[in-house]
């Protein structure tokens, strides 16, 4: 035995003998090495290409010769002429081990390589997905052995792939005959691991070889907006994302008003259930056109949402939920046949995966943000805040993580603000406000161009100027602050007070001309006083879930701030403390994670690992419910000023100082009559 030839694997470093001979892909296989495979070592999938080393390997203590590996032929010369194969490469279930040898598998060829999924912080996913394809050699029926073709299938995966314990439907079934007989009893299959049992469900199945690829969705369904990403099941990479806004807004535009129609409204709860499902199939059409595929390659899906909207997908009344205690109908992952929830347009035999919810009012999206941003391996005290139409906010480290739900209402998405809109071409997503002239410039979705740069007005010429979403509303309350058209309490000045005309009266309040494009039969954009105190409700219930956390824990700091949500990436870390929608903590320590619910969706449709380490993190979350707190109240009527009534902010102060203006329905202001007189 000690003659036969040795190989070494690498980058896993893993070695064994075996005899002259034996393919590469088999001992890789006995050796339990990472080598990708298809068709089961036939020379049809190519994907199990390596790199032989030759030379002098020191560190192994191994000379590899020339011909350690047996000669190219046929199979690897017809792969190469029709697709070609990088130079130095073999195919490992055509090249045979003769003497010493060290193989490389390159990362392409791993069935459970890395992908980067989130560049901000250069993590990597291993590949793991729940549905993969196996091509499969069946015996043909023979008459002295009556036995089905679905037995002979079951047989054959398990002498050709080891895998037992088989599952089938009535509607694939019914295609198993055909299908096996135009590809000469050759298919390719879909099979879907069980995440109960080590047993497969066959999803689909292919004449002949199918080389795929498959496709799964990542949604997040949020209360207002419905964001998927169209995902490929073997590179990790997103082939296409698309977003459409959620149609339950028309029964009510936060969580407790749907809840309350469902009380209000016999049927209702399926009434929004119908809305929503019929969205989402529509979406999945969308987005397979988008991406260029047929929608019948989407075989899985995988969902994170709030309690209410998980409830209202899967068919079930809220109405516990808007009541104490909370109580959710299941808190633990779900895992269902897709068509289930009405997606009728992909794939027949897509399965669904829902992460679990942490508790009553902390759902799936929160998991989807503790498996994106890992705050559990924080070794610093880490407070991470979902920015959405109720917020999910997560504080915590090594030590311990704790969670708790806002409810912000849909401001911060652009609803609920007289000039708002979703985030669309022509919405005004960035603003900046001159301190001294108090005049405004802006940008639009669309357009790199700010609003006074020279071409910002050719460049927008098509989409026109319609509006503010909610990047644009925040910055722009914030910047008003910094300008001092807007006080502390949160009132906006006078034209008189604040020395610009573009304080103009509306009612018994004023408001703040951000655009005027009435002359061009565009709209006026401008902030009102009902805008601002949207904002400011909105902010400070974010504000208290977090100070509410603080407290658990004892601290009146955190060391870093994470910003996630929707608009996560385009709302500047200045602003949000200027708003006070965060805690005071250095610049540099606030950081965005985008859409991290998104992305934790995306990895828990990558890899099955990824889904049991999150049912299991999430046992250990401690849940705050903000609801029943005391101090929650006491923290929100503090958190209405701006940026706070009574927190100190050092680190906000030391890079801006806010301007010390006083507004009030009496009209006249000394201070800022004074601080002009000091500028001379």
């Amino acid at each position: 035995m000690s003659n036969d030839p040795l190989v070494i694997f690498t980058p896993s470093g893993k070695r064994g003998r075996f005899p002259a001979g034996t393919p590469v892909l088999t001992a890789a296989r006995q050796l339990g090495v990472d080598l990708d495979s298809v068709c089961g070592g036939r020379g049809i999938c190519s994907k199990c290409q390596v790199t032989p080393g030759y030379g002098q390997f020191s560190k192994h203590g191994l000379t590899v010769a020339e011909d350690a590996l047996s000669e190219w032929n046929a199979v690897e010369q017809r792969y190469d002429d029709k697709r070609g194969l990088p130079t130095g490469r073999r195919l490992g279930c055509q090249a045979q081990i003769l003497k010493d040898i060290v193989i490389d598998v390159p990362p392409e060829s791993q069935v459970h390589r890395q992908v980067v999924r989130k560049a901000a912080t250069v993590r990597a996913v291993t590949m793991d997905p729940a549905t993969r394809l196996y091509y499969v050699e069946v015996e043909e029926p023979d008459m002295h052995e009556p036995t089905g073709d679905f037995e002979r299938l079951s047989r054959a995966l398990a002498e050709q792939w080891d895998i037992h314990d088989l599952a089938i439907d009535l509607r694939t079934l019914s295609q198993l005959q055909p299908k096996l007989r135009k590809g000469g009893w050759k298919v390719t299959v879909a099979l879907h691991k069980s995440a109960e049992t080590d047993g497969h469900a066959l999803l689909d199945l292919w004449p002949g070889f199918f080389d795929g690829p498959l496709y799964g969705l990542a949604i997040d369904l949020g209360s207002t907006t419905i964001a998927a990403h169209l995902t490929d099941l073997v590179t990790g990479e997103v082939t296409a994302s698309a977003g459409i806004m959620n149609p339950q807004i028309r029964f009510g535009e936060d969580l407790m008003s749907r809840v309350s129609y469902s009380m209000m409204n016999p049927g209702g709860a399926l009434e929004m259930t119908r809305a929503v499902r019929e969205a989402l199939d529509r979406l999945s059409v969308e987005i397979a056109k988008e991406g260029g595929i047929e929608p019948a390659r989407i075989v899985e899906t995988v969902f994170v949402c709030n309690p209410v909207m998980h409830h209202l997908l899967l068919g079930i009344d809220p109405v516990e939920l808007g009541q104490a205690p909370f109580a959710l109908a299941t808190s633990g992952a779900m895992h269902l046949a897709a068509k289930e929830l009405g997606l009728t347009s992909i794939n027949p035999g897509a399965r669904t995966y829902i992460l679990p919810c942490i508790a009553g009012h902390v759902g799936a999206d929160a998991a989807a943000v503790a498996l994106s941003e890992e705050p559990e391996k924080s070794e610093d005290l880490v407070l991470i805040v979902d920015v959405g139409t109720n917020a999910e906010i997560l504080l915590g480290n090594r030590d311990g993580v704790l969670a708790c739900s806002s409810p912000t209402g849909p401001a911060f998405e652009g609803a609920q603000i007289s000039s708002g809109q979703r985030a669309a071409p022509g919405a005004i997503e960035r603003v900046e406000i001159d301190a001294t002239t108090k005049e405004p410039r802006f940008k639009v979705i669309g357009s790199d161009l700010w609003s006074d740069d020279s071409g910002f007005a050719a460049e927008t010429a098509v989409t026109g100027i319609t509006g503010i979403c909610g990047s644009g509303i925040i910055e722009a309350v914030a910047e008003m602050r910094m300008a001092g058209l807007l006080d502390a309490s949160g009132l906006i000045g006078s034209a008189e007070q604040t020395g610009t005309p573009r304080s103009i009266p509306e009612g018994r309040t004023h408001s703040y001309v951000l655009h005027d494009g009435t002359a061009e039969n565009g709209p006026l954009i401008t902030i009102t006083q009902g805008d601002i105190r949207a904002i400011q409700l909105a902010k400070s219930a974010l504000y208290a879930g977090a100070r509410l956390l603080m407290d658990q824990l004892g601290v009146d700091d955190v060391d870093r701030v994470v910003l996630a949500g929707a608009f996560g990436a385009h709302i500047s870390p200045i602003h949000a403390m200027v708003l006070g929608m965060i805690p005071d903590v250095a610049l540099e320590k606030v950081t965005s994670a985008g859409n991290a619910a998104g992305t934790g969706a995306r990895i828990a449709l990558c890899s099955r690992a990824a889904r049991s380490r999150i049912e299991d993190q999430v046992r250990r979350i401690h849940k705050v419910e903000t609801a029943i707190e005391p101090r929650f109240q006491e923290h929100f009527v503090a958190a209405n000023a701006i940026p706070h009534a009574t927190a100190p902010f050092p680190h906000l102060s030391a890079l801006v100082p806010l301007p010390a203006v006083h507004f009030n329905a009496g009209g006249g202001d000394d201070s800022t009559k004074r601080r002009r007189r000091r500028r001379g």
